[in-house]
């Protein structure tokens, strides 16, 4: 099974190379941007960004495939991949992220299959389970220093 489709399984819809939109862009299906984006928030099940697509807004879906430039923050429920070309500038959360070499990339990732809690949260929890040997310990030495 590859793990990039041709451009025809991908899209239902498509912001072509000399094609520039903005706005708020809500779809229920599947979109190739090769041209340029720009607006208040861009929704997708499946989001494709080609080697020319220029995105500057925040996205939402379920996955998305970058080969292109963002200028802005990538929510996806399901993954995010990272194509050679792809040069992203702002933050991803995602249940999985995959980076091919050449990727540029600054801000936060946030790698986690619970996106409606903050990552910190998540671990500070699962840090603060202690084992019954934990907290006997705890107990023993906050005994000793009374």
């Amino acid at each position: 099974m590859a793990l990039v489709k041709s451009s025809q399984e991908i899209t239902n819809s498509t912001i072509g190379p000399n094609s520039y939109f903005t706005g708020r862009f809500h779809i229920n299906g599947s979109l190739k941007i090769d041209g340029k984006f720009e607006g208040k928030s861009l929704q997708a099940e499946q989001l494709y960004i080609g080697v020319q697509g220029k995105v500057k807004t925040n996205i939402t879906a379920n996955s998305v495939i970058v080969e292109g430039v963002i200028l802005g923050n990538i929510t996806a429920r399901n993954r995010v991949m990272l194509l050679p070309t792809a040069k992203i500038y702002g933050d991803i959360k995602t249940p999985e992220l995959i980076i091919q070499n050449g990727v540029i990339l600054e801000g936060r990732c946030t790698i986690s299959n619970d996106l409606k809690h903050s990552a910190k949260e998540l671990i500070d929890a699962e840090y603060s389970k202690g084992s019954g040997r934990e907290l006997a310990f705890k107990a023993a030495v906050s005994k000793s220093e009374k």
